[in-house]
């Protein structure tokens, strides 16, 4: 009888005498495995990425916001932002005022946050682009926003509507050549809708890429958060009083989704005789499950799919062994006379069949991680710009 070593040698003269077939067999497997584990390392990626940025904007986040009803969506169409409600539908600042009294311990804070437009700070031919937005005290805690230099907007500011402001990094990038010490305390001028504005910028904030969105803009252009009092942005914008949206955030051991529906329902006895709005309220969280759920879902089809491939490539294994076998029966009628039983035979042509296999694997799984690697770079940020 053959020993094992003297198979593989046997296997191997039979893949080196047809080089170009054994190659092309093994591409079938190398294409499949590769498929496969890119796929499933960038899905898992993605999915990472995804909930991490999610969860960077504020896991135990919980956004409430008026839902018109019956207008045909679902009472989507206010959530994303394509109906603006009627000033005697708006959350009140009493409403306000009373869910912090009933939630008090439950709740981290409540940000208020209104788009007052958008436009450009100058001084001569230095310029940043920006977007004026109203906000309160807690918009920054709830909003996880890193102060460089100076302080944050304050009670007193949105008491006295006051004309102050504070002021991206790249800003200050912009207009006071990196300088926050010669930013703080200076007037800037902005130019919003063809009215002059001006603010006293009384702290400096870091521009966070990845929660602000993503953006083509060169770092001179790039278009920063400008944050004003709340009431001075109504001002600005001349709208009334009242929230179609807040933000609030759940204290740390809290159940955000559970606290999502105690919010919902509070607020909601305000709108019991209210035919046109409901409050709806929804946990970061719950989103980034569903998020998660959704990319597992879609990883596992498309895993699904290349999966055939593989099964191609081993079918391909199964007719390249079989082609063999009948082109070289004289060397197996050699083999048997030279004495080999029909179980040696089978394994020398295992053996090839095993070799095929194994080095398409191998081959697969080192360009599965090229690939991964490669479209991790895109798609993380090396060459797209997203981080």
């Amino acid at each position: 009888a053959m020993g094992l070593g003297e198979s593989i040698r046997l296997a191997l003269e039979g893949l080196r005498a047809n080089k170009m077939r054994s190659i092309l067999t093994m591409l079938g497997i190398i294409i499949g495995i590769g498929a496969v584990i890119g796929i499933l390392t960038v899905g898992t990626g993605l999915t990472g990425s995804i909930t991490g940025s999610m969860s960077g904007l504020g896991a135990s986040n919980i956004t409430v916001s008026l839902r018109k009803l019956d207008d045909g969506m679902g009472g989507m169409s206010s959530v994303f932002g394509l109906q603006t409600p009627d000033e005697e539908d708006m959350l009140t600042a009493d409403m306000l005022e009373a869910l912090r009294t009933r939630y008090g311990d439950y709740i981290v804070g409540i940000s208020l946050n209104e788009s007052a437009g958008s436009g450009q700070a100058k001084d001569g031919r230095l310029y940043a682009n920006l977007s004026i937005s109203g906000v309160n005290e807690d918009y920054q805690t709830v909003n996880n926003i890193e102060l460089l230099a100076g302080r944050w907007i304050r009670q007193k500011d949105l008491d006295g509507s006051r004309a102050v402001c504070v002021v991206s990094d790249k800003l200050v990038n912009n207009l006071f050549a990196g300088r926050n010490e010669t930013a703080l305390g200076s007037d800037i001028q902005v130019n919003s809708n063809g009215a002059i504005l001006s603010f006293r910028v009384v702290g400096v904030y870091e521009y966070d890429q990845s929660t602000m969105g993503f953006s083509m803009a060169s770092e001179q252009d790039i278009s920063t958060g400008l944050f004003v009092p709340l009431t001075t942005a109504k001002q600005i914008s001349g709208s009334g009083d009242g929230y179609a949206s807040i933000t609030v955030q759940a204290a740390g051991e809290v159940d955000s989704s559970a606290l999502a529906m105690d919010v919902q329902s509070f607020l909601n006895r305000y709108y019991v005789n209210n035919d046109r709005y409901s409050v709806f309220a929804m946990a970061m969280s719950t989103m980034v499950e569903s998020m998660s759920t959704i990319m597992n879902t879609l990883s596992i089809a498309i895993s699904v799919i290349a999966g055939i491939s593989l099964l191609v490539g081993g079918i391909g294994v199964m007719n390249i062994m079989l082609v063999s076998v009948t082109e070289r029966t004289r060397e197996i009628g050699i083999m048997k006379v030279l004495g080999c039983v029909v179980g040696d035979i089978r394994t020398v042509f295992l053996m090839e069949a095993g070799l095929i296999g194994l080095g398409g694997g191998a081959i697969g799984v080192a360009v599965s991680y090229l690939i991964s690697f490669g479209l991790n770079y895109l798609v993380g940020g090396g060459a797209l710009g997203i981080s």
